[in-house]
């Protein structure tokens, strides 16, 4: 039996299905259709949109009934057929559910934009929605939801006479780029409203809006209110890009901002407009993968082993690289992406390019967005072996257990690795693999013990290991988090587990580094930093990273400098001379650079590193 959904969304993220009305238009219906009234005339149609979500993980599907009220079938003729197609909705939504899945009631505002509650039309407006409200109850709605609402007191008076059917209310307003309701009233204002109501046990915000401007709603409400929130964005708007309209809210760009959603507190995600199953599948793999439980390793101290005759070896002794970022020198490091093939000769002439020019380490990504790539455990082993230079392996824990994981370890260090940058990794996406399995026994915090437990002569079951690995212990930090508190908190936390060092996700705003270095000060953390840089090659890269990946912020000056590059030489120009600005503007407060290698030119790396 299922729980109540109020107590479900409070133990857990609950997934919401995407649009009924897109979906129901991409099968060839007309707009000026009444789709609602497809509920009696076309009951297969809806069933196989329901199912199409329930197949993609959806936990929550709500009624095609949105305008099925009195209202506005009254405009088809059909308003005495009210009743009857709100209960054939919740029959249809029942019959594509399963056993665990939440149906919600779907109802729609009786206003438009320009109209009011007035004491003319409130009584017909109360009926109206007693009788849509005692139809779906009957029915056997799991609740009911009134989505994208333009008016905060319509809303309330809606949820008022549905909360005496003694049934969970979620309450979703719509809202404008400017964080307004469309009636003016500031979103933050307009939620806690809905907060404060009795009558509301789940707050929503959905359409209108795209998934960026989504977000930055999301990051004023959450601290403002108490009560559970949902969000369900829309496709957003295409964008303009070198004189083409380009759609970017796709798939795994949806899934990208879900994720942030979850971040910030987001207790339900979903889609409206435009957001189709292609969308809610990938995104609910993603979000179940990283809300899943992740099992706790505790970390053993060096006060600890002493016992054990178990000889720790320090920091600055596990390799040159560590070496060199606990010295007066910036350490250096260039990124550069395993192959898709098994021919490593062009990784080779790479890394001897930078071995030449005197680089410190390669960085090596595992999976980067989850890809399938050569084994880079393989390949860091292959690049030590055949050039001596040092490798940093990114090591994430997405795609094996703890007993695949501790053997990689101890292997790679056998091996002569040394150098290990520990990360969460990313959820499978929609792709190449979309049904590969996750695992994530651990996140990135609990891999770390494992590994600075390694370090201490202890294995993952509490069997000593001696001689113990000596490996360096690296971890990631984004500067540009949305929620930098959490990310300051987790960084604290990865610290606490062992990390030894710090590499940070590309930045292109000095003084949000500032801001970052100067909370991880005040927080004690004191490991040294390795500061992310990206080279930009061209306007539509800088414009990319803007718009479409979250959490990396371009100020508008560097936006500029870019448009002024009018060919593919000056952008690329550009690009280091920015750079290099943002290695030397670092300089007095980090301990050393990682610099990617755009579209995998090392040369650029280098210029940037030897300016």
């Amino acid at each position: 039996m299922k729980n109540n959904i109020i107590d479900e969304i409070k133990k857990r993220v609950l997934i919401f299905d995407g649009a009924m009305g897109t979906s129901i238009y991409s099968k060839g219906i007309f707009v000026n259709t009444c789709y609602d009234e497809l509920n009696l005339t076309n009951p297969d149609l809806i069933r196989e949109i329901h199912k199409s979500y329930v197949d993609a993980g959806a936990d929550v599907i709500l009624t095609n009934t949105f305008g099925a009220n009195r209202f506005k079938l009254g405009k088809y003729g059909i308003s005495d057929k009210c009743r009857e197609i709100n209960i054939k909705g919740v029959e249809i939504a029942k019959s594509a559910a399963n056993d665990t899945t939440y149906i919600l009631g779907s109802i729609g505002s009786r206003l438009n934009l320009n109209s009011v509650i007035t004491s003319e039309n409130i009584t017909e407006i109360k009926r109206s929605y007693e009788e849509q409200i005692e139809a779906l109850c009957q029915a056997g709605v799991d609740g009911i939801m009134f989505e994208t609402f333009f008016d905060t007191k319509e809303i309330l008076l809606a949820s008022e006479i549905a909360k005496e059917y003694n049934i969970p209310i979620v309450a979703s307003m719509t809202l404008t780029k400017e964080l307004e309701t469309p009636k003016g009233l500031g979103l933050v204002e307009a939620m806690q409203m809905l907060d404060n109501s009795p009558n509301i046990d789940i707050l929503g915000m959905n359409c209108s809006v795209g998934a960026h401007a989504m977000l930055s709603a999301v990051s004023k409400i959450i601290p403002s209110i108490k009560k559970p929130l949902i969000v369900k964005p829309n496709a957003g708007n295409p964008q303009k890009m070198e004189g083409r309209m380009i759609y970017m809210n796709t798939p795994e760009y949806f899934t990208t901002y879900s994720k942030h959603y979850v971040e910030l507190g987001v207790k339900g995600v979903g889609g409206c407009c435009g957001i189709d199953s292609s969308h809610i599948s990938e995104m609910a793999k993603a979000v179940k993968a990283i809300t899943s439980d992740k099992k706790q390793i505790t970390v053993i101290t060096t006060a600890e082993t002493q016992n054990n005759n178990i000889k720790v070896i320090p920091t600055e002794q596990k390799s040159s690289f560590g070496k060199k970022l606990f010295s007066n020198k910036h350490a250096t490091t260039i990124e550069i992406t395993p192959p898709r093939s098994t021919d490593l000769t062009d990784v080779i002439k790479k890394v001897e390019l930078c071995k030449e020019a005197g680089i410190d380490a390669i960085n090596l990504p595992d999976g980067p967005r989850a890809s399938s790539r050569i084994s880079p455990l393989v390949t860091a082993l292959m690049i030590e072996q055949q050039t001596g230079m040092e490798t940093i392996l990114h090591y994430c824990c997405r795609d094996r257990n703890l007993i695949g994981m501790q053997s990689d370890l101890l292997g790679g260090y056998a091996g002569g690795l040394r150098n290990y940058l520990i990360i969460t990794g990313d959820p499978p996406k929609l792709g190449n693999y979309p049904d590969a399995t996750a695992v994530f026994d651990v996140d990135s915090v609990g891999l770390t013990a494992v590994v600075n437990n390694l370090n201490h002569g202890i294995d993952i079951a509490g069997n000593n290991i001696n001689p113990p690995t000596s490996i360096l212990i690296g971890v990631g930090a984004n500067p540009c988090a949305i929620d930098i508190e959490k990310e300051i908190t987790h960084l604290k936390h990865k610290v606490d587990a062992g990390a030894e060092y710090v590499i940070t996700q590309p930045v292109f705003d000095k003084d949000t580094f500032y801001i970052f270095m100067d909370k991880i000060s005040k927080e004690n953390i004191n490991i040294p930093i390795v500061a992310g840089i990206w080279p930009l090659v061209s306007l539509k890269n800088a414009m990319f990273l803007k718009t479409e990946v979250p959490g990396v912020i371009i100020p508008e000056n560097i936006i500029s400098k870019m448009s002024t590059a009018t060919t593919k030489e000056d952008g690329l120009k550009t690009g280091l001379d920015i750079a290099r600005e943002m290695k030397e503007s670092l300089a007095d407060i980090v301990q050393g650079y990682q610099v990617s290698a755009p579209f995998g030119k090392v040369s650029v790396a280098i210029e940037v590193l030897n300016s």
